[in-house]
């Protein structure tokens, strides 16, 4: 009966206050719900904008990594051709000088030939003139031997000088050939180790001196042959000598010309590659002065959304402070007086509290192990029995293996994030090393693919320059020969017709010679000198034609066979070139293709790398919610679950009763 005039009363005073207090509530909440409403709204715009930052920013990155990959690349290309031009720069500088001295040593060397040859030609006169006299000289002696008078003379001779002015007074030599045959005799006599020549040598017997003259006569042949000899091996030498220094320099000249030729091309390409890298430097600065901006205007706008949300929770926060003190004021909440009323011991309004409290944390929370552990909490207050301890120690025993239940999970979850955080942390390392070396190897690839791919180009053009050099040196071949075959028959017809000139004219000229009277009766117009003069003129125009017709010849031979040596020499430098260039670019292929595995490797390694951090994302990135979340969710949880024992264990049966008697004293 008391019970239910409680009630009344309450009902009666809720229906008296209630409009007014309504308004305000509904007034409250809706400008919560307006609240929440704004702050979805502007959640959406930060994460548009948040997703816009982040886009940006990976697209600027990238470029970034773009243009620093560009900018060392270029760099490098830079460093290899100064590398190149100081490597062929010193190239030339070298055979420049070897140039130089092969010139010089060309030049001595050629002098000391002419000094040798001119010595040889003054050496050969001399003996062959001093052959020719003692040949003479013997001729004579053996000629006078057999003269009865000059034979006398020549025995009453009592040495060789007498012996050589009698042939020179029988005139059988001239004074001059006599004085240079006693002076050569003299010097013999003089060069002979054995000092003055025996006296018997020159008795009066013709024999003793042709002895001495044959001698002489097979020393100075002996001599012109080893000068001859000596002469033909100086010559050798300076040929060969000649032809290598010529080839030394040839071949120098070539080089140089390549060196130079490679500095230049070095030049270009280091010039161009120098600009590239001022344009892609000065973009990259660029990327970089857009990135600071981008962070900064992204970071700025985070810190104005954070302000937003905290001040935008402490409204809220003020909001429901407001509402609860109003609620509280005017009413008894949540739980009816007739609840309240049922509550007789302190027990009861102490595990009433924490039952709320586990419903409202699981309400906060949206946590359905919350919701249960209070609906079991309830059913323990409901149906635990009459013994009060035994429901109390259930509901702080069931409140306790729910803590301990969290902080399990929460070390677990902090388990979990360190070995998340190492694994994915590493992984990506990893990644970004293969990666790393993927780019590395490429470039490697690219680079030798294009410099093989160059060589075949120049090996391809090489090969054509031989195709059409051999084109050409057939075509040289055909129209010599076909020059070579008019001349021949063109030599032949006007050979014959000067001769039947020439026999025409002779004909005439012995005709007219013989019968000069009859001519000059016959002739009387003088027509046979007009013929005779006509011929004469086609037998100069002949000889003069076929004199031209030899010498074209003899120039057409000249000039097919120079150019012959030159598209010889020519076509063994381009071959030569082919078999290297070729080679070179074999090889570069055959790295190519080891690089190639090894890429193939390593992007192998890269794609397990990449399908083992899948599995890491899923597992720790790839969840409704973040680790910080569930952090902060199971800490307030764990708070709340704190709170609710304490509040289990610290309200007295006084405060309840207070509590009680001053809320049911509104309604008195």
């Amino acid at each position: 009966m008391k019970l239910g005039i409680i009630a009344s009363l309450v009902a009666t005073s809720s229906a008296e206050q209630g409009s007014p207090i309504a308004k305000i509530i509904q007034m409250i909440s809706d400008l919560q719900t307006k609240v929440v409403a704004e702050g979805e709204e502007s959640q959406k715009v930060y994460e548009e904008f948040a997703e816009w930052c982040e886009e940006t920013s990976k697209n600027l990155q990238f470029e970034i990594k773009t243009g620093k990959r560009e900018v060392a690349n270029l760099k490098a290309t830079i460093a290899n051709e100064d590398a190149n031009i100081l490597t062929q720069t010193s190239t030339i500088d070298a055979l420049a000088g070897e140039i130089a001295a092969d010139t010089a040593d060309l030049k001595a060397a050629t002098q000391i030939r002419d000094k040798e040859s001119s010595n040889f030609d003054a050496v050969e006169k001399d003996l062959v003139e001093t052959i020719d006299i003692l040949e003479r000289a013997i001729g004579v002696i053996e000629k006078e031997q057999s003269k009865g008078a000059s034979m006398m003379q020549l025995k009453g001779a009592t040495g060789m000088a007498q012996a050589l002015a009698a042939m020179v007074q029988a005139q059988s030599l001239s004074s001059s050939d006599g004085k240079k045959l006693s002076a050569l005799l003299q010097s013999a006599d003089d060069d002979d180790s054995t000092g003055a020549p025996d006296p018997t040598v020159f008795e009066s017997s013709s024999g003793g001196i042709l002895a001495v003259l044959n001698d002489t006569l097979e020393k100075a042949q002996a001599q012109l042959e080893d000068a001859r000899s000596k002469e033909k091996t100086d010559l050798q030498n300076f040929e060969m000598l000649k032809q290598s220094l010529s080839d030394e320099i040839a071949f120098g000249n070539k080089e140089m010309s390549e060196a130079q030729k490679s500095r230049s091309t070095s030049d270009e390409s280091k010039a161009v590659a120098s600009g590239d890298l001022e344009v892609t430097t000065n973009d990259l600065n660029n990327d970089n002065s857009e990135l600071d901006k981008l962070h900064h205007e992204c970071m700025t706008k985070a810190n104005e959304f954070e302000a937003e949300v905290n001040s935008r929770g402490e409204e809220l926060k003020a909001l429901a402070t407001a509402k609860k003190i109003i609620i509280e004021a005017t009413s008894f909440g949540q739980v009816s007086f007739l609840q309240r009323a049922a509550l007789a011991t302190s027990e009861d309004l102490k595990n009433f509290e924490v039952t709320r409290m586990l419903r409202d944390l699981a309400k906060k929370h949206h946590d359905t192990v919350l919701s249960q552990l209070a609906s079991r909490v309830n059913s323990v207050v409901r149906y635990g029995g009459g013994n009060k301890n035994d429901v109390f120690a259930k509901i702080k025993g069931l409140i306790s293996d729910m803590i301990e239940k969290l902080e399990g999970e929460a070390q677990a979850d902090a388990t979990e994030k360190a070995f998340c955080d190492k694994e994915l942390a590493e992984t990506k390392q990893k990644k970004a090393d293969k990666e790393a070396e993927i780019e590395k190897i490429t470039a490697k690839i690219d680079k030798m693919a294009a410099r093989s791919k160059q060589l075949k180009t120049e090996v391809a053009g090489l090969q054509n320059e031989l195709t059409e050099l051999s084109k050409s040196q057939a075509e040289m071949d055909k129209i010599r020969a076909e020059e070579k075959g008019q001349f021949i028959a063109n030599k032949v017809e006007t050979e014959k017709a000067l001769t039947g000139v020439k026999k025409a004219l002779s004909v005439l000229n012995e005709y007219y010679a013989k019968s000069d009277k009859a001519h000059n009766a016959a002739d009387a117009d003088g027509s046979s000198e007009g013929i005779i003069g006509l011929l004469e003129v086609c037998e100069s125009d002949f000889s003069k034609g076929l004199a031209e017709l030899i010498q074209t010849e003899a120039t057409a031979v000249r000039d097919y066979d120079t150019q012959t040596k030159e598209n010889e020499i020519t076509r063994t430098t381009k071959e030569q070139d082919v078999k290297y260039k070729a080679k070179e670019a074999a090889g570069l292929d055959k790295s190519v293709t080891e690089y190639d595995s090894d890429r193939s490797g390593v992007q192998t390694e890269l794609a397990a790398v990449n399908e083992y951090l899948r599995g890491i994302e899923k597992r720790c990135i790839a969840t409704a919610e973040t680790y910080s979340e569930r952090k902060s969710r199971r800490e307030a949880e764990i708070q709340g679950l704190n709170d609710a024992l304490q509040t289990l264990e610290s309200l007295s049966f006084v405060e309840v009763k207070t509590t009680r008697n001053l809320r049911l004293r509104r309604f008195k």
